[in-house]
């Protein structure tokens, strides 16, 4: 059996005592774990297909063409029309559609209007379309898995390189630390957003193209946190006894100084993935970001803005889609910060 540390019991049995951000905590662990397989429930394939005795299995799997379900043609099925054409057959045959049956690039045109359209539940566009006919819901959705992907992987770099830059000048310190303390200064006083604007002429942003960027300008932050607190962390007696012993530098950092220093890090970590969030949604509203036809939620505030007399339904949508996520990862961080505050568990003699 795994046994926890008993301090990390207490902040576990601190951080479950504040309600508001243990229970974001777990409604946040839910959306990840929905949007990681979001296309079981908001795609425009079919979950189950079953004709005439056989099964398809259309979500993860190739593209089965419209003939093989007699419907006469090569492309990719229709499985909404091929589920009306079941119910008006009445025949054996069936099949089981997500919730939202759209796809976040499906293009939806009804005869003699032009979209945007309102929510509608008989079509199935929930929280209605975009101007291009795309569902707004399912963009949405496959926006936030693309947002939030986007912050935890910029969370794993920027730390993983701004940890290691903060143990080693706070550890060695000397001309070491200043150089980099230098090097840094210089370094976030570079514009990040004129540095994009001029990639972005010149090549296509994608994701990891921004990420990249994002990376580079944003591992100085933490940073200093590390290279304090390792600072201090470096003239206790049991890393004097540690060097004693013969114990080496990167020993020394890895297994003494940086779980020290954890609850520093872990604090940062949840306004961290805000900050993500809010910094590519930015960038797509701005026009910056990924490229066309990638769901974003800065396309679809800068597609609100521009039609909010007729569609204030994607205005609304994204807005409120912000409010839920950043408030949730706002009060978990406040319950981090409070459980791991070193004053609640720390006798002074």
């Amino acid at each position: 059996m795994i046994r926890l540390n008993p301090l990390t019991v207490k902040r576990w049995r601190r951080f479950r005592s504040i309600k508001r951000g243990y229970y974001s905590f777990l409604l946040f662990c839910v959306l990840l774990l929905l949007s990681a397989f979001l296309e079981l429930w908001v795609s425009n394939r079919a979950l189950f297909v079953s004709y005439k005795g056989q099964w398809y299995f259309p979500t993860y799997g190739a593209i089965i063409q419209g003939e093989t379900f007699g419907l006469g043609y090569q492309h990719e099925t229709n499985y909404r029309d091929l589920e009306q054409k079941f119910a008006e057959e009445e025949s054996d045959d069936w099949l089981i559609m997500p919730l939202i049956p759209w796809g976040p690039n499906e293009v939806d045109l009804g005869e003699g209007r032009y979209p945007p359209y309102p929510p509608s539940f008989e079509t199935r566009h929930f929280l209605g379309s975009d101007t291009s006919g795309r569902d707004v819901f399912a963009r949405l959705l496959y926006g936030f898995r693309i947002a939030i992907v986007f912050s935890l992987v910029l969370l794993v770099t920027t730390y993983g390189v701004g940890i290691i830059f903060g143990s080693l000048m706070g550890y060695f310190g000397g001309w070491f630390d200043l150089l980099f303390q230098r090097l840094i200064e210089i370094w976030v006083n570079i514009p990040q957003l004129y540095v994009i604007i001029i990639l972005a002429s010149i090549i296509v942003p994608n994701f990891w193209s921004l990420l990249g960027i994002m990376v580079i300008f944003g591992w100085t932050s933490i940073t200093w946190y590390v290279r304090t607190s390792t600072y201090k962390e470096k003239s206790r007696e049991y890393i004097h006894a540690a060097k004693a012993l013969g114990c080496s530098s990167a020993r020394v950092i890895g297994k003494h100084v940086l779980p020290n220093i954890l609850s520093v890090i872990i604090t940062f970590v949840p306004f961290s993935v805000s900050s993500g969030i809010v910094a590519l949604t930015s960038l797509d509203f701005l026009g910056f970001g990924l490229p066309p036809p990638t769901p974003s939620w800065g396309e679809l505030l800068q597609q609100g803005i521009q039609n909010i007399s007729q569609a204030q339904w994607i205005v609304t949508s994204v807005i409120a889609a912000m409010i839920i996520v950043l408030s949730m990862v706002t009060f978990i961080g406040e319950a981090v910060r409070e459980a791991y505050d070193p004053k609640m568990f720390t006798y002074y003699e």
